[in-house]
């Protein structure tokens, strides 16, 4: 299936760098247009399959929170997570990263699951009409900041 919001960007850092930031959730938070924080659940630590967090996010004075699973951690090749509003899925959220020249390309995906009847009750409550546009906006955000970071 294909995700519903993508982004590319080559970064001239090696991919090591790469996949420490944006395997961590605290980093990853401040890189991101739209996640702002989180917390780790369970006793995790650190970023592994299985490892479970809770995400804090903000649209404007809207705010709303999410527990997310990390699924796959592959250093320097790919971060992944399930995001989920209680026991309902929300999103799939993942970062690719591939050789490129010096350095890397990262592709940030992201697959929206969420029913339809979550889909049409959490837009106007979160402030969000278009989520794919707006997705594609942080996507973009997000991959620009992260260059600037693992370049620096």
């Amino acid at each position: 299936m294909e995700p519903n919001a993508t982004g590319r960007i080559d970064i001239d850092a090696p991919a090591e760098r790469v996949y420490a930031l944006i395997s961590d959730p605290g980093v990853l938070a401040e890189l991101a247009g739209e996640y702002s924080g989180y917390r780790w659940l369970g006793g995790a630590t650190a970023a592994r399959p299985g490892a479970r967090f809770r995400g804090s996010n903000r649209n404007g004075f809207r705010r709303w929170r999410t527990d997310c699973t990390i699924d796959e951690a592959a250093e320097g090749e790919r971060f992944s997570f399930e995001v989920t509003a209680g026991p309902l899925p929300v999103a799939r959220w993942q970062y690719d990263i591939a050789p490129a020249g010096d350095g890397c390309q990262v592709t940030e995906s992201t697959w929206d699951r969420r029913p339809g009847w979550l889909k049409t009750v959490s837009g106007p409550l979160i402030g969000i009409r278009d989520r794919d546009a707006l997705n594609r906006r942080n996507i973009a955000t997000t991959l620009r900041r992260l260059k600037e970071r693992a370049e620096s």
